[in-house]
């Protein structure tokens, strides 16, 4: 019985050495992850619709859940829509641009865990990626995948992560059409 108390004692205080570890690097990193967050969110919003500054505006939670949040471009420009929604791997946060006469400027992805090489290649930056979102700019809220009788290609091996982003973007004009 005795053993079994030394090692519970011992197991206990590796765990909490290791758990103030952890807290205390999550303390000194918190504020420069916090910064690069919101500097690529940032990014993804000049990505899809250039504005000098945009201003939340309210919409339908409710009728639209997987939408966090929409913003109104300040010099009229249009919308841009941040959604975070389920992928093939995990969620994906992306902004797509609206402009006033309800198309797509162009989608960015925020944040993602898709596969990598297949889903992934949805946010890359190399030529499959630009390829990829560029098809999205033009298009309304009516857009659909190719094999769905849509203009959209979808991402080779990637079919779940490019009908759930095209969905989605689908979504956003749609919302911002529920605005006007």
């Amino acid at each position: 019985m005795n053993k079994i108390v030394k090692l519970a004692l011992v197991l206990f205080l590796i765990c909490a050495i290791t758990a103030g570890i952890l807290g205390a690097v999550n303390e000194l990193t918190k504020d420069r992850i916090a910064a690069i967050n919101k500097e690529k969110t940032e990014n993804a919003y000049a990505a899809v619709l250039k504005s000098a500054g945009y201003e939340g505006v309210s919409f339908d939670a409710e009728k639209y859940p997987t939408i966090d949040s929409i913003s109104k471009c300040s010099g009229g420009e249009g919308y841009v829509v941040e959604t975070t929604f389920s992928g093939a791997q995990g969620m994906i946060t992306m902004a797509v641009g609206v402009d006033k006469d309800l198309k797509c400027t162009g989608i960015s992805i925020i944040k993602h865990s898709e596969t990598s090489g297949l889903g992934a290649n949805a946010a890359s930056t190399a030529e499959v990626g630009v390829n990829w979102r560029a098809q999205f700019v033009g298009q309304g809220a009516d857009m659909a995948l190719k094999k769905n009788g849509g203009d959209i290609d979808a991402l080779t091996g990637a079919t779940i992560t490019s009908r759930t982003v095209t969905a989605a973007a689908a979504l956003a004009i749609d919302a911002v059409s529920g605005l006007n």
